[in-house]
């Protein structure tokens, strides 16, 4: 198992901050000079070399100029603004609401031709109701004091839908039992839910397991993620999305969803724990 998430944006900023020292050592200088060309304190060199500290667009233009490599800045910046996407806080993806998020989501949903998807908190996004979806991002919203846009953001989250019932799209789903006993909402909501699962169970474009509570373990319990088409797997933790393109981490998560998946019921044995999540709430 990968052992953060967080790992591919790390080693890509290693990789940059190996890039910069190529830089600085062509040029004949050491980190002292460097930093009085740069005009600042020789630290920040250090941690930007030691990939501590994630340098600004000034910054590395201002690197490369002190390396008489003016030529490499737009192709610097480029790479360090992909490192920085990998690794997006939810705030500040959400610093002006949640909409927008939700439409760079529906944008990924809609390039990938099979999602896989394990989720150990809450049910995913293409399968919410309007008000399990409200419930759920008014917390959000509320913990992160972020801006209310959640009209805007639930039916943008709820667009997503529309690719289990159109296009050459295939949703490999796996949850978790307790996240259906998890109350989102009221009641009502929480049952709406759970009905709405075995709506769209039958669908040609789903499969959906469920990890039943107490079975024996082969892969423990982690953290909600999504993987498209096997190219890509957004990892989601409290306070950020983890985007991961790393080869060696992708087959980390395919093989960790095929341990899971081995432990999941579906069929008529996944119905009955969905329905005994409703028979639980009455």
């Amino acid at each position: 198992m990968p052992v953060s998430p967080s790992s591919s944006a790390q080693a890509a900023r290693e990789a940059l901050a190996v890039r910069l020292g190529h830089l600085m050592r062509d040029a004949g200088i050491n980190g002292r000079e460097l930093s009085r060309r740069c005009g600042w304190d020789k630290a920040k060199t250090s941690r930007i070399l030691g990939a501590k500290a994630a340098p600004s667009d000034a910054d590395i233009r201002a690197w490369c100029t002190a390396c008489n490599a003016e030529e490499q800045a737009a192709d610097l910046v480029a790479t360090a603004r992909a490192v920085e996407s990998m690794y997006m806080e939810w705030r500040r993806q959400h610093r002006a609401g949640m909409r927008r998020a939700q439409e760079d989501v529906f944008t990924r949903n809609a390039a990938a031709r099979t999602c896989r998807a394990y989720v150990s908190n809450v049910i995913p996004g293409f399968f919410q109701t309007a008000d399990y979806a409200e419930a759920l991002m008014r917390s959000i919203t509320d913990f992160q004091g972020t801006p209310d846009d959640i009209t805007e953001a639930v039916a943008a989250r709820l667009a997503r839908s529309r690719f289990l019932y159109e296009g050459d799209h295939r949703f490999v789903v796996l949850i978790e039992e307790w996240v259906l006993r998890t109350r989102i909402g009221t009641t009502a909501t929480m049952a709406g839910q759970l009905q709405h699962l075995l709506t769209v169970m039958p669908l040609p474009s789903v499969s959906l397991g469920i990890i039943p509570l107490g079975c024996p373990r082969t892969v423990w319990p982690l953290e909600a993620f999504y993987l498209y088409d096997d190219r890509h797997t957004v990892v989601e933790t409290l306070t950020a999305g983890i985007n991961v393109r790393q080869p060696r981490e992708l087959a980390d998560y395919a093989k960790a969803f095929t341990g899971l998946a081995q432990m999941a019921v579906h069929g008529d044995a996944a119905r009955t724990l969905i329905r005994a999540a409703v028979a639980a709430l009455e």
